[in-house]
């Protein structure tokens, strides 16, 4: 039981102390967890401010290992938010900082907040998605300091509508720069509780991730309160297992460890 995609109040869209995350996987029953907060460079919303004092962060870190020791393992990460202009920012903080873990995601395409739906705004949604996974083909072909992609087909949650373009195309393309180059995804259970049918990625695109020759998998619940943490993950690994992956993987100092499923 493993949760790599978690926030606390170091998150700008967080408000739960760190330590009441711990209590709660703790209480789930959780062995490892990792802390993957946001940083997120021109981040088209000035209401939020995705930074944090990284001083701070290892502080915090560093106590609550000492204090359950022997009850949790608690890792350090980070959610970086790539977008094609601001990749040399991410490969200068990298310089600067440590991380055991680091989740690539993609929350804004043409400079525009997904959040929001502006990137639908004069798009179709299949024009939509064919940008964002343009931008994202891009950011992995010119940007390597980080360990998973976060919620792939993230977009697919604004989408206003469904559309009959898989595009597995560019997920291939994809695939084909990121698995060689021995990076990853995850399989973020928050699409459920944002109503969609499963996941991020759809089963179809773990699949395609799988036939590619992916091997390093991640399961996080992106959670931001206690009550989400480790949300679905029976019914997960059950998915993981069935398309035919065999470990889920935890990372130290930025190296994979896999664990059966």
């Amino acid at each position: 039981m493993f949760d790599y995609h978690m926030h606390s109040s170091f998150s700008a869209d967080c408000t739960i102390d760190m330590e009441d995350m711990v209590k709660a996987a703790i209480a789930k029953g959780l062995e490892e967890i990792c802390f993957t907060e946001h940083i997120d460079y021109d981040y088209p919303d000035e209401n939020f401010v995705f930074d944090f004092d990284k001083q701070k962060y290892d502080e915090r870190i560093i106590a609550l290992r000492e204090k359950y020791a022997g009850r949790i393992r608690i890792k350090k990460g980070v959610e970086i938010g790539v977008q094609p202009h601001i990749l040399g920012q991410y490969d200068a903080l990298m310089e600067k900082e440590s991380f055991d873990f680091i989740i690539c995601s993609m929350h804004t395409v043409n400079r525009k907040g997904l959040h929001f739906g502006e990137i639908f705004e004069g798009r179709s949604v299949e024009q939509a998605s064919q940008l964002y996974y343009d931008e994202l083909l891009y950011c992995v072909k010119n940007y390597d300091n980080y360990s998973i992609l976060g919620h792939i087909d993230l977009i697919k949650r604004y989408a206003p509508e469904l559309v009959a373009n898989d595009f597995h195309d560019v997920l291939r393309e994809i695939f084909n720069v990121i698995i060689p180059a021995g990076k990853g995804i995850e399989l973020n259970t928050s699409g459920v509780r944002y109503g969609l049918p499963n996941g991020l990625p759809s089963d179809d695109v773990l699949e395609l991730y799988k036939q590619s020759g992916g091997e390093i998998i991640t399961l996080g619940s992106d959670a931001h309160k206690p009550e989400d943490i480790a949300f679905q993950f029976k019914e997960s690994r059950e998915l993981l297992k069935s398309i035919g992956f065999n470990y889920v993987t935890t990372f130290e100092d930025r190296k994979p460890i896999f664990h059966s499923i």
